[in-house]
């Protein structure tokens, strides 16, 4: 496994992603660097990259971290059971953004290697990652956008990749207690290694370069739609959602509370503002119900046409 190589990647995908961000919105992230000294539970080290209380984004964080450890977590080796306790290390970036208009959808990405040391046998590499939509209001030609972007990252490595990885995105960021998806999806990999160490990593990289040509287009065509208080209010509702999937069911937040990772940076993907209402329903016939019916549920995306 090439550490080096990998870890320059990610960084340079941050500032590329911060990047453009920045230009879109007109304003600048702040610049977290951290250092992890050794301990009895994780070192290393990484560099958040946050905004709160931007124009464009309510709150946005693009996080690179490369650790190390003595043990796996549970949440690192549930579908590698032989793996379970041997020291690891493990690099990625995640990323989280959550627009102030509610046209905007929530967009959450992350690309990340893991290298599992088990004591006298060679490193087991494995890459994971993927990016899923998260509208409030729902529109047909931006979701449609956004798997098309992945359908074509991915088809250099197969023609299943695709349809393959959009099915594990629509059972994964799925909330088994609401019966419902999070968003529209997108794709979602874990425990890759099947194409060779440096295939499977150009694969992460196709999907880690996609992020901005799915997400900006959408941000450009919906960032100046005008909206009201009700708009806010449906999408401090629906941010609820986001939450309890992130608190109780995504295996990155998990993995990172498990090993003893840095809270605040886990933690970047909350929003700001959130609303919980008990046992409530949008008025049939609105566009708050139709977000439910049309666009919450699995659909071939990628071939939408108008």
């Amino acid at each position: 496994m090439s550490t080096q190589a990998v870890r320059d990647y990610l960084l340079g995908l941050q500032d590329r992603i911060i990047g453009a961000l920045e230009r879109e919105g007109g304003e600048q992230f702040r610049s977290d660097s951290w250092v992890r000294e050794p301990s009895e539970r994780l070192q290393g080290d990484g560099c958040s990259r946050l905004i709160e209380g931007g124009e464009l984004l309510e709150r946005g964080g693009c996080n690179f971290s490369h650790v190390r450890g003595p043990k796996l977590p549970p949440s690192a080796t549930q579908h590698r059971p032989e793996l379970a306790g041997a020291p690891f290390e493990a690099m990625g970036v995640s990323l989280v953004f959550h627009p102030r208009n509610p046209y905007v959808p929530t967009m959450h990405m992350n690309v990340r290697s893991f290298a599992a040391l088990p004591e006298g046998k060679e490193p087991v590499v494995w890459f994971g990652g993927g990016m899923d939509l998260t509208p409030y209001y729902g529109f047909e030609e931006d979701a449609a956008h956004f798997h098309r972007v992945n359908r074509d990252a991915l088809a250099p490595f197969g023609d299943d990749k695709y349809p393959r990885f959009k099915k594990w995105c629509d059972e994964y960021f799925f909330l088994k207690h609401r019966d419902e998806p999070r968003g529209v999806g997108g794709v979602f990999f874990d425990d890759f290694s099947e194409l060779g160490f440096d295939r499977s990593f150009e694969m992460m990289q196709a999907v880690g370069d996609a992020m901005v040509d799915a997400y900006l287009p959408i941000v450009q065509r919906r960032k100046d739609t005008a909206y009201t208080e009700h708009e806010r209010d449906f999408q401090a509702y629906r941010r609820g959602r986001y939450v309890e999937f992130n608190l109780v069911f995504d295996r990155g937040t998990l993995f990172g509370l498990q090993s003893g990772g840095r809270t605040e940076s886990i933690l970047m993907s909350m929003p700001p503002i959130v609303k919980w209402r008990y046992d409530w329903k949008p008025e049939a016939g609105t566009p708050e119900a139709r977000l439910y019916s049309d666009f919450l549920r699995p659909r071939d995306w990628a071939d939408w046409s108008a």
